[in-house]
């Protein structure tokens, strides 16, 4: 049987060169706000991960260029963001945005989430955005899909009762497939109440250069927002 550590959610780990101001970044600014794993802790600790104290912590797995990722530390400062994204040139992105900025409620990962997802304490995020993660969209490569029923079983551990977790996609065979998996899973509840609510975009949920490029060419973005169901 196939577990989250035995699949290859991501691409490459870096694009084009880095202009110097963005390797300077990453040598310099990335350490003020990365989240360090340790290989033997388990139940990572969260309480002192912020400067200032958090009501609550968001999860966003895969932030891209920070466009989403900054947006919420911006309009939510009473919550600490975790954003795991292994492209460094992304990481670098994200990074010009927080040094341009006054967000101190960020935490970075640079790196493949599933060493985080393994960490995080049961119950303790709030809210979790995967937004346009790779499609993979060859049949002999969906088994890379970071959404799978594993994903979801390990993200229903980690959330609290009540959390949200906001997906995205514009492949219409990504969209299906996900939406399959959120509605048959036991610990989630789709939250659409209309037949077009998968095509409209709440207030808080910024659009990013990414989405608008369209790359699958398809009709457009879908937006499926479930929340995890209270345990017994």
């Amino acid at each position: 049987m196939s577990t989250l550590e035995d699949k290859r959610f991501h691409g490459r780990r870096r694009g084009r060169r880095l202009r110097k101001n963005r390797q300077r970044l990453l040598d310099n600014l990335l350490p003020n706000y990365e989240l360090q794993l340790t290989v033997d802790s388990r139940n990572l600790d969260l309480t002192n991960l912020f400067k200032d104290p958090v009501d609550e912590i968001w999860l966003e797995i895969g932030f891209g260029n920070g466009e989403h990722l900054i947006w919420q530390a911006k309009n939510y400062k009473n919550v600490g963001l975790i954003g795991a994204e292994p492209f460094m040139n992304g990481v670098s992105c994200l990074l010009s945005y927080i040094e341009n900025s006054d967000v101190e409620n960020i935490r970075i990962l640079p790196e493949d989430v599933r060493p985080l997802l393994d960490k995080l304490p049961d119950c303790s995020i709030g809210r979790v955005f995967i937004l346009f993660p790779d499609p993979w969209p060859k049949l002999r490569h969906h088994k890379r899909r970071l959404v799978s029923q594993e994903t979801l079983d390990r993200l229903a551990d980690i959330m609290a009762d009540g959390a949200e977790l906001r997906l995205a996609t514009d492949d219409a065979d990504y969209a299906a497939s996900i939406l399959r998996l959120g509605i048959s899973h036991s610990s989630f509840d789709w939250l659409a109440k209309r037949s077009d609510d998968w095509r409209l975009r709440p207030d808080d949920w910024p659009s990013t250069r990414y989405e608008k490029k369209n790359k699958s060419g398809g009709k457009g973005p879908v937006f499926l927002r479930f929340i995890r169901r209270h345990r017994a």
